[in-house]
């Protein structure tokens, strides 16, 4: 049962401690371990990247799922099919691994820590349209793609899943959803594309630049995904691809990337429902990272940088927390 306090009458919710990464703004709330402190949930504060853990397989085009906190990093190039654990704190190797090896897929695994998909890949010269599921102890080869391809993007969970766009070779424009059992081609992106990142969920998700055809051969241009077509809505400020991607379709955060010829980036850029707005840059630019989370705290791992990283790098944004003073 939720405890309450009450300040002239009105109940005011007890909470455990500041609530600045798990409250709404504007929330008043009773801080149980304040000693009769009421505090208020002010709006977010500028956010920032700080290093993360290390983890033991260093590859590109990796794939995550989860959090912050509890995270899943899985494939690699070279048909790496090591996976790994993150506590928030330093990765464990898992004795999981995959059945078919492929990179080529780092934003192409969607999900969470116990309950993660990974989804079509590339090996040598191979392009896979397989599904595999991992349910916290192994993975298990389920229902196909419709085609075979890579560099593309999964977004949702293990029973509603989202994938658009990619290489075949030969940009696609794609989009096929996932039942838990099968997918399904539904209405194609407006733009072919490949080397982009997706977030959100089968009725509500977003797809974040990438790469086309022609010079230059990046693009800015965001799609949104209401269930049934897709719609261009607002650019990101800085067109790139392969870069990580993290959080839902209203609220959402990218970073680093490749820029073409200029090289790899370090801009982030976070996503409100309504427009981009450029905040912290990463410690490191680099692209071909494996990214999860939410747009308030993401995580982005490994990537292309000179020699490949195997560095965590770990986004936080957190409300401002004030006392109240009551008379």
């Amino acid at each position: 049962m939720t405890a309450f306090k009450t300040i002239k009458g009105v109940p005011v919710k007890t909470i455990s401690g500041d609530r600045a990464g798990a409250s709404f703004e504007g929330q008043l709330y009773y801080d149980s371990d304040g000693v009769g402190i009421f505090k208020f949930v002010g709006a977010l504060a500028a956010g920032t990247w700080a290093s993360g853990g290390t983890l033991s397989t260093t590859s590109l085009r990796r794939s995550g799922a989860g959090t912050q906190t509890a995270g899943l990093v899985f494939g690699g190039s070279e048909a790496v099919t090591a996976t790994e654990l993150y506590n928030g704190t330093s990765w464990t190797a898992s004795p999981a691994v995959l059945n078919t090896g492929r990179g080529k897929a780092q934003q192409m695994g969607c999900g969470t820590q116990t309950a993660a998909l990974l989804v079509g890949g590339r090996a040598d010269t191979t392009n896979y349209a397989l599904t595999e599921e991992f349910d916290g102890s192994s993975w298990t080869e389920v229902g196909d793609l419709n085609a075979a391809k890579f560099f593309s993007f999964a977004a949702g969970t293990t029973t509603a899943a989202i994938t658009a766009g990619g290489d075949a070779p030969g940009l696609l424009a794609t989009t096929e959803l996932y039942n838990g059992t099968s997918w399904t081609e539904v209405n194609d992106l407006n733009a072919v594309r490949t080397a982009l990142p997706g977030v959100g969920t089968t009725t509500d998700a977003l797809a974040i630049g990438g790469e086309i055809e022609g010079t230059p051969n990046r693009t800015a241009l965001v799609e949104s995904w209401n269930g049934t077509s897709w719609t261009e809505i607002t650019n990101i400020n800085t067109a790139r691809g392969f870069q990580g991607a993290a959080g839902i379709a209203t609220a959402a955060i990218v970073a680093g990337g490749n820029l073409g010829p200029p090289g790899l980036t370090a801009v982030t850029e976070q996503w409100n429902g309504t427009s981009w707005t450029e905040v912290a840059d990463l410690a490191t630019a680099k692209a071909l990272t494996a990214s999860f989370g939410t747009s308030t705290l993401a995580l982005v791992a490994s990537g292309s940088v000179t020699p490949v990283q195997a560095q965590t790098e770990e986004w936080t944004q957190a409300h401002a927390i004030k006392t109240v003073a009551l008379s």
